[in-house]
Order: C-alpha cells, then sequence, then structure tokens
C-alpha cells in the first residue's frame, strides 16, 4: 500500500453550518477542496484504526467523483472499512441507521439535501457521529479550526472502487463493502409500522401520489411503499435519482412540488400524496383538498403515533425547533410528557433522543422524526401516516379537522427571502437585536408584547449553551414573530420570518392563512424593516 502525503494550502471557508459544508459544486470540485476538508474532519477524529466508517449520498451531481476521493482518504488515513451504498446512494436517515446497525465509527453523508443540483448546483459533505446524528458543535469547531491550518493531506495511490456492484471489495488494504442502500433501513420501517394493516389498505382500493423529485427516495419508496406494501405501480412518481433531479428543485414545498399540490386539491385526487426531498430526510404531507403544514403534522403524528407498532407504549416527550410552531407543545401538556424547544438543526435534537427524554422531533422545515434514527426521517413520516390512516380509517382533512377540535389551531406560515445580500441581512439582525430591550412593555399594533429576546438554548443533557439562535417577539396573546438567518444556502443569507397565530379548540379554523397572520406580517415589516433591507418586495417562497 502506497500512502501519499500531499501538500496543501487551507482554504479559508470551509466552516461547517448546520448540515455540513455546503457550497456549490463549482467550489468543491477546486482542487484539494475535499481533500483539505475531509483530511480536516479524520485530522480532529480520535481512534479511527482500524474502525468502520459508513459513506453514501443523495446521488447529486459530483457524488461519485467525491466518494471514490474519500474512499482512498479514508484508506490512507487507518480506517479498516467503509461501508458504502450501491451506486454511491444513501438517504440521509439511511446512513443514520446503518451507522447505528452496524456500529460504525461513523459517517460522511454527500448531500446538500432539498437545495438544487447538478454542475451549476449545490453539493454537500456532512460528518456523522457513532449514533447515527450529526457531529456536535465540539466537532464541528475543531473541524473548520483545522481546515484554516491544514497543509497536508493522506491519500492512497489505488484504483477506483466499482460502486455498481454489491459485495467486498478493496482499498490498498482496507475492506470496501458496498451495500444495498434500502435493505437495513426497510427491515427497520417493518419493525416499527404495521405494514399489515397498511397492505390491507391499498388492497381495499386507497390511494396515494408519492413523489420522490427525482432525488434518493425513489429506490426507498419503490421498493416499500409498491414492493412490501402492495401500493399500485404507479403510485410513486420521478423515482429515479438524478444528478440534477430532473432538472428541477428537490424541495418538498408548495413551489416546487406544485404539480402534486395541485392533484391532491383536484376533482381526480388521490386519498393522500406525499413527497421527499433531495437526500430524503424532509417530507410534504397532503390530503384530499388538505394541506398539512409540517408544525401539525408533527403535532397529528405525536398524538397518533401509538397506532403503529413501534410507539404502541406512547412517546416518551417531543422536542420541536425554536420555529416551529407551538401546535406540538398543547399534544405534550395533554399527554403529561416532557416537550423541549431547540435551536434549528436536527444535532440539537441528539442528546435529548439519546437520553431517552423524547421520542419523536420536528421541524418547520418540513423535517419529522424518531428515536428509531438521528436523522429527521422523510419516508419515515410518510408511513406513519399511512399507518395511522389505516388504523383510524378516516381522511386526512378528517384528522387535522378532529385534532384542531382537541388542540386548537396554531396558524402558521414562513416567508423565505433566499439570496439575499449578506451584508444587508446581517446588519437587519443586528439592529432588530439592539430593539429587543425596548420592545417589551410595549404594544405593536395593538398587540402588547409579552417578551423580546434572541433565543439562547441549554442543553439539559450535557450543559452546554448555542446562543444567537433567532430573534423572538411574543405578545400576550400567545402569537409571536420570529426572525433567523438559515444556515442552509451556498450563496448570500436566507432570512427566514416566522409567524404564528394561536386559536383555541371552539375558535375560527377554517381562515385563509395569509389573511390571519396579515397582522403579524405588517408588525414583522414594521419593526425589522425587511422590505426596505432586502430591496425584496415580497418573499422568494412561502410555506
Amino acid at each position: 500500500m502506497t500512502i501519499l502525503t500531499i501538500e496543501t494550502k487551507p482554504f479559508a471557508d470551509q466552516k461547517p453550518g448546520t448540515s455540513g459544508l455546503r457550497k456549490r459544486v463549482t467550489v468543491f470540485s477546486q482542487p484539494n477542496y475535499v481533500e483539505n476538508f475531509v483530511q480536516s474532519i479524520f485530522d480532529c477524529l480520535e481512534g479511527i484504526k482500524g474502525k468502520t466508517l459508513v459513506l453514501g449520498g443523495d446521488g447529486r451531481f459530483y457524488n461519485d467523483v467525491a466518494i471514490q476521493k474519500i474512499i482512498k482518504i479514508a484508506s490512507a488515513n487507518g480506517f479498516g472499512a467503509v461501508l458504502v451504498g450501491q451506486g454511491g446512494i444513501l438517504s440521509t436517515p439511511a446512513a443514520s441507521h446503518v451507522i447505528r446497525h452496524h456500529k460504525a465509527f461513523g459517517g460522511l453523508i454527500l448531500s446538500a439535501s432539498h437545495n438544487p443540483g447538478g454542475p451549476d448546483g449545490d453539493f454537500g459533505i456532512k460528518y456523522n457521529v457513532s449514533n447515527g446524528g450529526p457531529a456536535p458543535e465540539k466537532i464541528t469547531d475543531a473541524v473548520f479550526a483545522r481546515s484554516k491550518e491544514i497543509d497536508r493531506y493522506l491519500i492512497v495511490d489505488a484504483p477506483d472502487v466499482d460502486l455498481s456492484r454489491i459485495g467486498t471489495q478493496h482499498s490498498a488494504g482496507m475492506v470496501v463493502e458496498v451495500i444495498d442502500p434500502v435493505a437495513d433501513y426497510a427491515a427497520l420501517m417493518e419493525t416499527l409500522f404495521d405494514f399489515d394493516k397498511i397492505r390491507a389498505m391499498f388492497a381495499a382500493g386507497f390511494t396515494m401520489r408519492f413523489d420522490a423529485m427525482h432525488a434518493v427516495t425513489g429506490p426507498y419508496a419503490h421498493k416499500i411503499l409498491e414492493g412490501i406494501l402492495g401500493a399500485p405501480q404507479g403510485t410513486v412518481v420521478n423515482g429515479t435519482p438524478s444528478p440534477d433531479f430532473g432538472g428541477g428543485h428537490p424541495d418538498p414545498n408548495l413551489v416546487y412540488a406544485k404539480d402534486l399540490y395541485d392533484l391532491m386539491m383536484s376533482e381526480n385526487a388521490p386519498d393522500f400524496g406525499a413527497a421527499s426531498d433531495g437526500d430524503g430526510d424532509r417530507n410534504l404531507i397532503i390530503g384530499r383538498n388538505r394541506f398539512v403544514t409540517p408544525s401539525d403534522s408533527l403535532a397529528i403524528l405525536a398524538a397518533n403515533a401509538p397506532h403503529a407498532p413501534g410507539y404502541a407504549a406512547g412517546i416518551a416527550g417531543i422536542a420541536r425547533s425554536m420555529p416551529t410552531s407551538a401546535a406540538a407543545d398543547r399534544v405534550a401538556e395533554k399527554l403529561g410528557i416532557e416537550m423541549h424547544e431547540t435551536p434549528t438543526g436536527w444535532k440539537f435534537f441528539g442528546n435529548l433522543l439519546d437520553a431517552g427524554r423524547v421520542t419523536i422531533c420536528g421541524e418547520e422545515s418540513a423535517g419529522t422524526g424518531s428515536n428509531h434514527v438521528r436523522e429527521k426521517d422523510g419516508l419515515w413520516a410518510v408511513l406513519l401516516w399511512l399507518n395511522v390512516l389505516a388504523a383510524r380509517q378516516q381522511s386526512v382533512d378528517m384528522i387535522v379537522q378532529d385534532h384542531w377540535a382537541t388542540y386548537g389551531r396554531n396558524y402558521y406560515t414562513r416567508h423565505d427571502y433566499e439570496e439575499v445580500e449578506a451584508a444587508p441581512a446581517n446588519a437587519l439582525m443586528d439592529d432588530l437585536r439592539a430593539k429587543l430591550p425596548s420592545l417589551v412593555g410595549q404594544s405593536l399594533e395593538g398587540r402588547p408584547v409579552a417578551y423580546a429576546d434572541d433565543f439562547t438554548y441549554h442543553d439539559p443533557v450535557d450543559g452546554s449553551t448555542s446562543g444567537k439562535q433567532g430573534v423572538r417577539i411574543g405578545f400576550v396573546d400567545g402569537s409571536r414573530i420570529v426572525v433567523r438567518l438559515s444556515g442552509t444556502g451556498t450563496v448570500g443569507a436566507t432570512l427566514r420570518l416566522y409567524l404564528e397565530r394561536y386559536e383555541p379548540p371552539h375558535g375560527q379554523h377554517d381562515l385563509d392563512t395569509q389573511s390571519a397572520l396579515s397582522p403579524l406580517i405588517s408588525i414583522a415589516d414594521s419593526v425589522a424593516g425587511i422590505k426596505a433591507r432586502t430591496g425584496r418586495d415580497a418573499p422568494s417562497v412561502i410555506t
């Protein structure tokens, strides 16, 4: 085995965000860019000699090139084995499960999630630790520090691995096991859900459309929905992963999954519609004439989880990201279980899950999951919805309305201002933070302010603190405004505005969401100066 030590120079922009390092493909394809970042990760990990690394991604452009580089760098750094999905494919939740199931040291997931792909699109690399979850900040901070001083990387002189062939190969002595990307994940799903009941529902004529958006969940959905559960052929559409996601944007929201939404609102709508994103960790849920917001979906799934065998004993607690609506809080209160509010980023759920404090977690950005893995899981959410539908024998719309009648409705929306210039966006946030102390006790357009802060999270498990996680302005009537910058984009900044208003069980639940929240939209623009500071008359995306 020939290990080469290659001299290199640092890149200044390799700071991982909430979901790893994401940049344009043109950035990652620079000489030594992938090598520097991967070596920086390995340099910050202790005890990797002889251990197993899981590797795979969502099939986006540059996935295959990066995987071959990483295999050779892993071999040079002393890993004993790499488990890689056939064709380089592994959904993010499946990768998390493979890490846990095979007791691997950790894993590298190659994805930019819901961001567009192709030669001019985005790419990403994220390191997950042995519990299957994203690396905590102490590791990502160390990786960034190392990336700023790295002067060499190690790589073996070896041929590429044949990723198309399942089975054992070698890279300069290191074992490379090419695995079926779906098998382990499908077996796990069978332990969680009543597949017999769901299969019987399909056999009785239940209809569904699942849009895989030319992304990673296509093979998983074909195998589980059409194969194991017996849904008719054609239930899954856009089911073949594509390096550029078929020229589309693999974000399962009402803008980029408009065809599915239009179908579900039509006279010919099937009973149930769903979609997932680029790497398979997000979901879209739509019933016939009923879109289910991610915040409501989290609350409804938590309330109905015991219908599934894997959760029949009940759930220990619920966690949600701070910007996610408080709908789940009302479920936790009624069930008498723990409720945790965390910063955005799935890594913040990991300690709570590992400690057994919570069972189900969710984010307003269409991510929902449970303690079965340490990532959000789009197909898991779809299967739990199917299990609930099969058990309750009611439509999605009936289940949603019944939930509101029991818990009340949280009118909720998110306005995204994408690719805003970073300097004005950061100045907006700084100026808004400066205003916070003076807002408490004021009345904004007739609404008294109860609190105004920049959210700080104190982890109840390890005692760590994470500050500056988003500005919150809460009102006496329970409504609130949240403003934060997202860390998932690759160009400029994405400014996110979240608005929420609670309507009690006996209240009016059939208002148009944007109309119901229009007073808060006006207040937010007045306080933060969003239109003036961004130069935008309207958001890029409303969900």
